[in-house]
């Protein structure tokens, strides 16, 4: 059997993190090969206690920590700052997601880290970057979603909504990612290690281009239409016969005249002036909702199904997570937890040739688990 060579093998990694966005980062680069120790308060991560769902374990620490070695150290202590310069010594990549300013206090901010050690990459992730007003501001996901115009943009017309998943703590260590991708590529040219900053809040706010440039060029931003597109229609989520809900998604004059003479058994419908382009369909958005929902309540999930997908309309259910859990193109991979037990969780987005589909991603650690091993490795 062929050996696997991963993209990040040979990598060593240290990451003083904490709760999502760093350690999903670091994560990344251990399912990619990487040696990722990560550093921790002797209390632990305080992400191990968000919750008890993976069989006594946290669901986000499980999700985001494992194929990681733990090792506690207080780098404010002179031994271990010692022993965590060591380790950056030999280090390719430092990860950090503490509070603004605390790393350069303590002797360890990036700039000063990459003069010590020339092909050092560091990554610092923040919720607001390292200056202006904001700079000290608390940022968890839900205070930067608030911030940003996110949570504005989201929800139904009644009311705001909060995105249901830490995105922005997910999009910043995916950004945090990509950023030191760049600089390894650079490293391999130049032989040097570079600086990676990335933000909760930056992450966020690109996401809102498009709602932001509506507002500064066109004048107004998109309105809240919970399952609906502000500007494409008919565009939503529509109750069958038998409680359940479809999604269809028309966005084209194509898909229009399909869905009129197919689907809604109404072909006239494609050419009456106030339904003829996409502009005046989300301007009469109403009068589309009730013909769409008058043909949906007279017909099953199964019947719609078979009629959308025969007129190529492009649809998909409104699925619960228990949905989820027994939908047929979901991928999982197995995690192997600190009782020795294994468990299946989703697989990574990221699928490559190199990495069979029976493949364990490594062990969720205990707080220090590491830590002995480390300490005799790097300190003899």
């Amino acid at each position: 059997m062929s050996t696997i060579v991963k993209p990040f093998d040979g990598l060593l990694v240290i990451s003083i993190e904490q709760a999502v966005a760093a350690p999903l980062c670091a994560c990344q680069l251990a399912e990619g090969g990487a040696r990722v120790i990560k550093i921790e308060r002797a209390e632990g991560d305080f992400a191990r206690g968000y919750d008890t769902a993976v069989n006594g374990e946290s669901s986000y620490f499980v999700w985001a920590n494992h194929g990681k070695e733990s090792l506690v150290l207080n780098f404010k202590e002179k031994n271990d700052a010692y022993l965590l310069h060591t380790l950056l010594k030999k280090a390719d990549i430092f990860i950090q997601n503490l509070a603004p300013g605390a790393c350069e206090r303590a002797g360890f901010g990036a700039a000063v880290l990459r003069e010590q050690y020339p092909q050092l990459i560091t990554c610092d992730i923040s919720g607001y970057g390292d200056e202006g007003a904001y700079r000290d501001m608390k940022a968890y996901d839900f205070l930067v979603q608030c911030e940003s115009g996110l949570v504005a943009i989201n929800g139904s017309p009644e009311g705001y909504g909060r995105i249901g998943v830490s995105v922005c703590d997910i999009g910043a260590g995916m950004n945090a990612l990509i950023g030191i991708q760049n600089a390894l590529l650079v490293r391999a040219q130049t032989g040097k290690g570079s600086g990676v900053q990335v933000s909760l809040f930056d992450t966020a706010a690109d996401w809102m281009q498009v709602p932001f440039l509506h507002s500064e060029f066109g004048g107004k931003a998109p309105q809240r239409a919970g399952l609906h597109h502000p500007s494409i229609a008919p565009y939503g989520g529509y109750v069958t016969k038998d409680n359940e809900i479809l999604a269809i998604s028309i966005q084209n004059e194509r898909e229009w005249q399909r869905l009129c003479g197919e689907v809604l058994l109404q072909a006239d419908l494609a050419v009456d002036e106030r339904f003829n382009t996409m502009i005046k369909r989300v301007e009469n958005r109403l009068l589309i909702d009730d013909i769409v929902n008058a043909l949906f309540s007279k017909k099953t999930r199964a019947e719609l199904e078979a009629v959308l997908k025969k007129s190529a309309i492009a649809y998909g259910a409104v699925n619960s997570v228990e949905s989820l859990a027994q939908h047929p193109q979901l991928r999982r991979k197995s995690v192997t937890l600190p009782d020795g037990s294994s468990v299946k969780i989703i697989d990574s987005p990221i699928r490559h040739s190199i990495i069979p589909d029976d493949h364990c991603f490594g062990a969720v650690p205990t707080v220090g688990q590491h830590s002995e091993e480390i300490r005799k490795e790097f300190l003899t």
